[in-house]
């Protein structure tokens, strides 16, 4: 029964990683740059829903795609300002990414302060399954974002402007070649990750609290994720993130907190040792 049950608590924690995860992969993918300011659209996602639903009282799903749509159009909006003179500049980058993540942190800590706020749930009572019981707020929460990321596969998947964004992950200057116009992806590929990184703070905002910090440690996981799965792979950031969520909630139903976050890294570490470029390489999209 335990071990049944952490199973599906670490698929909710699993889709959580993903979700940050595949957004990471793609801005990594499209603009070859690290984005330490993610964990930060995962902390506005969260306030964005916490608001939307407490303070304008729309619908939970409502305010999860209205804040999916904001933090697309934002994020393209900052790629276009702020991150269009160091495109595939690594190392700038990254700096201006961690500026712009305190930037980002301390506004939110200025407008909401430091206090975590809890967001009523979206859904009450409980579903049996056998011995497993399972909050009814998660099992929302879980067919949502399965949705959102079949529609994501979708769009990746069929749309002629899904693969397009494909084809500039895969090579820019082949993409560029073919006709395609790669640096109009930039601002749709950045749109897009940190819209993702946005929703699973949306839709973890009714399981967690939320707070300026919320988003420390999702970046934190998606780092290993990515890495785990290849850097560049989206299928690869799938199959790590919901196996990183597993062996969280299985360290945790056996070992203190502290000694489970030792287990994870050490699996973490020997799995890198045996695969050192991921779960499914590099560039697979």
């Amino acid at each position: 029964m335990l071990l049944a049950q952490a199973t599906v608590n670490g698929l909710v924690v699993g889709l959580l990683y993903l979700f940050m995860a595949v957004g990471f992969t793609l801005v990594f993918g499209v603009m070859r740059m690290v984005n330490f300011a993610h964990g930060e659209f995962y902390m506005l996602g969260a306030f964005g829903a916490y608001v939307l639903t407490t303070g304008f009282h729309l619908p939970f799903l409502a305010s999860v795609v209205l804040t999916l749509v904001a933090a697309i159009v934002v994020g393209g909006l900052l790629e276009y300002v702020i991150l269009k003179p160091l495109r595939r500049d690594e190392l700038n980058g990254m700096i201006v990414t961690i500026g712009l993540a305190m930037v980002l942190q301390n506004g939110a800590l200025l407008i909401f302060g430091p206090d975590p706020l809890s967001m009523p749930a979206v859904i009450t009572g409980t579903t049996r399954i056998g011995t497993i019981v399972i909050p009814n707020s998660r099992i929302y929460v879980v067919v949502f974002a399965i949705l959102v990321l079949a529609l994501l596969y979708v769009f990746l998947r069929y749309s002629r402007l899904g693969r397009a964004l494909r084809a500039v992950v895969e090579d820019f200057q082949i993409a560029s070649i073919q006709g395609i116009p790669a640096r109009v992806f930039y601002p749709l590929g950045f749109g897009l990750g940190v819209g993702l990184a946005a929703v699973a703070g949306a839709l973890m905002a009714p399981l967690f609290v939320v707070s300026a910090f919320s988003g420390t440690t999702p970046l934190l996981k998606a780092f290993i994720v990515v890495i785990l799965g290849g850097l560049g792979s989206i299928p690869g950031a799938v199959v790590a993130g919901l196996a990183l969520g597993l062996t969280e909630s299985y360290a945790g139903l056996f070992f203190e907190s502290s000694t489970a976050d030792m287990v994870i890294f050490l699996v973490v570490i020997i799995m890198l040792v045996l695969m050192p470029k991921g779960i499914l390489g590099k560039g697979d999209v």
